[in-house]
C-alpha cells in the first residue's frame, strides 16, 4: 500500500530524473535536484521569481503536505524563495493542470545571474501531517488546476 512519495511527472519520464533521497538516516527533507538548467537573473524590483522545474510529482495522505524550503546553502549563495516555504496539498498530485508536478520558485539576491544545472540539488522536500479547524468550511471539494490555482477566483 502506497503512503507517501514521488514520481516523475508526465513529460519528464525521458528526463533522466532522479529521485529525492535523504542524506543522512535522521535527515527531514529529501534532496530535490533540478530537472534542467535554469538562469535566475539579479533581483530588481517587479520581477517574478524563477521557477524551476523538478520534474517530479509527489503522493502522500489526504492529511498530509509536501513542504519545499530551501537549502541552508541557499541563502549564502543570494537565492531566496519568493514564498519562503512552498506547500503542495495532497490534491495537487496528478492535477488537470500540470499533473502535480512541483517547481522551487526562487529570487537571486546576489550581484550575478546564477545558474542552476539539471541535477544541482535546488532545495528540501518534507512530507508533513496537518491538522483541521472544528467545524470548518471548505471552499472547494476539488482542485480545478496546477501552480498557485487555489488563487484563481
Amino acid at each position: 500500500m502506497r503512503v507517501r512519495g514521488f514520481e516523475i511527472a508526465k513529460g519528464y519520464e525521458d528526463k533522466d530524473i532522479h529521485m529525492p533521497v535523504r542524506k543522512t538516516k535522521y535527515a527531514a527533507g529529501y534532496d530535490v535536484e533540478a530537472a534542467e538548467d535554469t538562469v535566475i537573473p539579479v533581483y530588481t524590483p517587479g520581477i517574478k521569481p524563477t521557477l524551476i522545474p523538478t520534474g517530479l510529482k509527489a503522493y502522500c495522505a489526504p492529511d498530509e503536505f509536501l513542504m519545499l524550503v530551501n537549502r541552508s546553502s541557499g541563502p549564502k549563495k543570494g537565492l531566496l524563495m519568493a514564498n519562503s516555504i512552498g506547500i503542495i496539498d495532497h490534491d495537487y498530485y496528478e492535477n488537470e493542470g500540470n499533473d502535480g508536478h512541483f517547481y522551487f520558485q526562487y529570487f537571486n539576491c546576489s550581484d550575478h545571474e546564477i545558474t542552476i544545472h539539471k541535477g544541482d540539488v535546488i532545495g528540501q522536500a518534507i512530507f508533513q501531517k496537518y491538522f483541521t479547524a472544528d467545524n470548518e468550511q471548505v471552499e472547494n471539494t476539488k482542485r480545478t488546476g496546477g501552480f498557485g490555482s487555489t488563487d484563481n477566483k
